[in-house]
């Protein structure tokens, strides 16, 4: 939706909401946008240079306890004032994902640029006072992505992650790359998950957001057992996905390069739909299959694709390309030409 009326975007979906100012006459923007931020998270004074005519747009994602917000807006200022936190405290931790333009943000006595790519911590029961700034001309936009989470369901005493207000995390790296990944995920393709998904990813939301905090506070061995075991499966899958072309990944390769046992392995995937190994072959097939598809791989080999994809034999990946699909590679290929019924 546009402007300042709500609703539902995705039927059967994600409840998502897209809010645009520029359906607004200009002198109505800023204001809507000041409000529309307080609802997102909570009041703050703010000031811009563009206050006659606010450009920005919001896509806002509810996980239930769990708000997801990825944000497009001209540069701004904002503090967070003791009256304010007074007057409304909603008892909530923000991380937020820099994804374009500049971020400053300060807590207490530290200030702490972050760049495109990184995240940081938001406690809106503390001070705090940001900036954030598009770069090149009056017009470009600083961009960002939230998430939005109750602090009494975080499993580490808030007082101590209240103490990273501010600071500066990696998002390219290790917990706060997967973070970083999820949130993209879900905020730019909220219509790829149904309304069933929402309770299962604010629990996986609210598992990363721990582990990463958990990990600057060196504090990772006071998360919960199955807080620990969904990071760990969470960070198998990513591995899982980043390393398909490798023909030797195995589950034993899977095993060895997070440090644990192959029975371990195969208990971490005792109640998933598939285990380790189907994972990896389902996935390879679906990116063989994509490819097999593709007008502009046409005149690329059948066992060039498998190969590319991890399959060394070609009998065995046609064999396994007709158990999964009904087809062999050849026939799907031919299947899938335009204009073929």
């Amino acid at each position: 939706m546009e402007g300042g009326d709500d609703g539902e975007t995705l039927m059967g979906g994600l409840r998502a909401e897209r809010l645009d100012t520029t359906a607004l006459p200009a002198p109505e923007r800023w204001p809507f946008f000041m409000e529309l931020a307080s609802r997102a998270s909570a009041p703050m004074a703010m000031d811009s240079e563009h206050t006659a005519d606010f450009r920005a747009d919001v896509d806002m994602v509810a996980l239930g306890e769990v708000e997801l917000c990825r944000f497009h807006y001209q540069s701004l200022i904002g503090r967070r004032t003791p009256r304010l936190i007074r007057q409304a405290d909603p008892e909530v931790f923000q991380i937020a994902l820099t994804l374009a333009g500049t971020s400053v943000i300060g807590a207490g006595r530290g200030t702490n640029a972050i760049p495109v790519g990184d995240l940081t911590l938001v406690d809106w029961a503390r001070p705090h006072r940001l900036v954030h700034s598009g770069r090149g001309d009056e017009r470009a936009q600083a961009s960002a992505v939230t998430a939005l989470v109750p602090r009494a369901r975080l499993p580490l005493h808030p007082d101590r992650v209240g103490g990273l207000s501010a600071a500066r995390m990696s998002g390219t790296e290790g917990p706060g790359a997967l973070l970083a990944q999820h949130l993209l995920q879900i905020t730019g393709h909220p219509e790829q998950f149904r309304a069933a998904d929402a309770p299962h990813l604010a629990d996986v939301t609210l598992t990363l957001i721990s582990l990463l905090l958990a990990r600057h506070l060196d504090d990772e061995p006071r998360l919960p057992a199955e807080m620990r075991q969904q990071a760990l499966l969470t960070q198998v899958h990513d591995f899982i996905e980043r390393h398909l072309d490798d023909p030797d990944l195995s589950p034993r390769a899977v095993a060895d390069a997070h440090h644990v046992a192959l029975r371990t392995l195969h208990r971490l995937f005792a109640d998933q739909e598939e285990s380790v190994g189907g994972a990896i072959r389902r996935r390879r097939l679906e990116r063989c299959r994509r490819d097999l598809a593709d007008p502009l791989l046409r005149d690329r080999p059948v066992q060039a694709i498998a190969a590319r994809w991890g399959f060394r034999d070609k009998a065995h990946f046609s064999r396994a390309f007709r158990a999964a699909y009904g087809l062999s590679p050849r026939a799907w290929r031919e299947s899938a030409r335009p204009g073929t019924g």
